[in-house]
């Protein structure tokens, strides 16, 4: 298991994101993971499956401080007093005692991410999150959270075929996680010949070698979706080879331009 510190936090820097498995579809699938060595789960409540997340946490056996949670807030939630409803509410479903993170999913035009993070720190203070972040924030609203409140994470997509070089440095500056979500491009990447073609000089797939691209990343960890255990075995195995820097700058050459995540209510992401 890759372990990465931020801010003196030990996090695994491999988790499983759960988006869109529901149900007894998730809880089968984290439970695996855990076995596997899994040891970060991601979830949101916007997923509709913090219950099935919970329930396999509980079910595997393992002592909550060995289990890293992630949950985010709905962005329709990020109203202060909806802020502790809501979480008090994910609390219960996965029925555990704290979040090990918890994140705003979006940040908003209408309420102020002070307001919302203000919110945060009173959980925090109570003791049912440990730390806090954000998502889907770009470099201005990440600077003004950053200058508010304690700020561990920020949850972007990022993947070997879009640049996120200015969160990066941002990141890196302040010693905040970059949690690069849709890490394989929705399996864009297997395309790729560049990354098939290191992958066979390791015996590894393109999406470990694209895994392995990020992770080697400074102030970078990974939530890659698995539905198979087979793949979830995969994304997990990428910690035996090391790309050198001519593979790194291969990768570094793709295009960088493939959003796969721009709804409408998502603020601009060049500010």
């Amino acid at each position: 298991m890759i372990v990465k510190t931020f801010q003196n936090v030990r996090v695994p820097a491999i988790g499983l994101g759960t988006w869109p498995l529901r149900g007894n579809e998730c809880r089968d699938a984290v439970l695996d993971a855990l076995e596997i060595g899994y040891r970060h789960i991601d979830t949101a409540q916007s997923y509709k499956n913090e219950a099935a997340v919970g329930a396999a946490v509980v079910d595997s056996g393992l002592p909550r401080d060995e289990v890293f949670v992630t949950t985010k807030i709905d962005a329709r939630n990020n109203a202060p007093a909806l802020v502790r409803s809501s979480t008090e509410a994910s609390l219960r479903r996965l029925g555990i005692e704290y979040i090990d993170l918890l994140l705003i999913h979006w940040p908003s035009t209408e309420i102020e991410p002070e307001a919302t993070l203000d919110a945060m720190l009173d959980l925090q203070r109570e003791g049912k999150i440990r730390h806090l972040g954000v998502s889907n924030y770009p470099p201005s609203y990440l600077r003004r959270a950053i200058a508010h409140a304690p700020i561990l994470c920020n949850q972007v997509e990022y993947h070997p075929l879009l640049r996120q070089d200015d969160l990066l440095n941002i990141c890196r500056d302040h010693d905040v996680m970059l949690t690069a979500f849709s890490p394989l491009a929705k399996g864009e990447v297997l395309q790729q010949k560049v990354l098939q073609n290191i992958g066979g000089s390791y015996h590894k797939t393109p999406a470990q070698v694209a895994l392995r691209w990020l992770i080697q990343q400074d102030n970078v960890a990974v939530v890659p979706k698995a539905a198979s255990h087979e793949h979830r075995v995969q994304n997990l195995d990428i910690n035996d080879f090391h790309l050198t820097g001519e593979e790194i700058e291969q990768i570094d050459r793709l295009p960088k331009d493939r959003r796969l995540l721009d709804p409408p209510w998502a603020i601009n992401w060049d500010t």
